[in-house]
């Protein structure tokens, strides 16, 4: 829910009610934990707020939705407000799965933030859940714990850490893999090269220089080893991903119809060469 502060959402549920026989075919997947409505605000940041906007926090009615996000909530209580919120701005009854946005290690293992989404599938609200995480360790613990459904993380040709223990422990407990970033913020799209550069703004002009650098180099060097004329080096990425077992749905980014279609068609492509999965193999030990 957090991407535009709902406005994802918001489109995804017009065009979901345009079209209202593709509702039955179509997964909806959300997440919820970043608290970006005027509800609990910090009075600290509630005068940081007001400093930097000019505006007041009492311009804002309750509940509404504010400019940024103040933190990670995962209280019940605003776990069940934030699902309701999702479900009015996707305009369905029902999500298919819902995942917590990066809770802690720490909370994951509790399990107690889970209670408020076994509640929710109770009540017929959502279907299924899961967590979007970063390390590896928190995807061991939720799976240890046994509740959940479904887990995201960071897999591509540069951050493979996951296939390492995640990915099996996953398969061996029947819980899905949702793997994003797999074109690396877009690293991996073969557009970019050294002299390339990321306007203010973009996440990836606040990386260091050093690591920005070192990855297009790298980048560049997988488009001349994977790149062919039937596939591209992002069809090349979207494939390392796919071939994994563990892995049931990748998060592919696109700016334009055209890139879709592109993404699509690694489905259909066949897998990784042997030499080609031996030099990614070599790639994450060197790195």
């Amino acid at each position: 829910d957090v991407y535009g502060h709902g406005h994802s959402e918001t489109l995804l549920g017009e065009v979901l009610v345009e079209r209202p026989r593709v509702r039955g075919e179509v997964v909806i997947a959300t997440k919820g934990g970043g608290n970006f409505y005027n509800r609990g605000v910090d009075p600290q940041i509630a005068q940081q707020f007001a400093e930097r906007s000019g505006r007041s926090l009492n311009e804002f009615a309750p509940d509404a939705v504010l400019p940024f996000t103040h933190r990670l909530d995962f209280d019940p209580g605003y776990i069940r407000f934030a699902v309701e919120q999702s479900l009015r701005r996707l305009q369905t009854d029902v999500i298919d799965l819902y995942q917590l946005h990066n809770p802690s290690l720490a909370q994951i293992a509790d399990g107690g933030v889970f209670d408020v989404l076994d509640d929710l599938k109770r009540a017929g609200l959502i279907r299924f859940y899961g967590v979007s995480i970063h390390d590896p360790a928190e995807g061991l613990a939720a799976i240890a714990g046994g509740r959940c459904d479904t887990i995201q993380v960071v897999y591509n040709m540069f951050s493979q850490d996951a296939a390492q223990q995640l990915f099996p422990a996953a398969r061996a407990a029947n819980v899905a893999i949702i793997a994003r970033e797999p074109l690396a913020n877009g690293l991996l799209s073969g557009k970019y090269d050294a002299a390339d550069d990321f306007p203010h703004g973009d996440i990836r002009s606040r990386w260091p220089a050093h690591y920005r650098a070192a990855r297009i180099e790298t980048a560049v060097w997988l488009k001349q080893k994977l790149a062919t004329p039937e596939r591209t080096l992002a069809q090349a990425a979207l494939r390392f991903v796919l071939d994994q077992p563990a892995v049931s749905v990748v998060i592919a980014g696109a700016k334009t119809p055209q890139q879709v279609v592109q993404n699509l068609a690694a489905s259909d492509l066949p897998p990784l060469t042997a030499d080609e999965r031996a030099t990614l193999a070599f790639l994450a030990s060197s790195s």
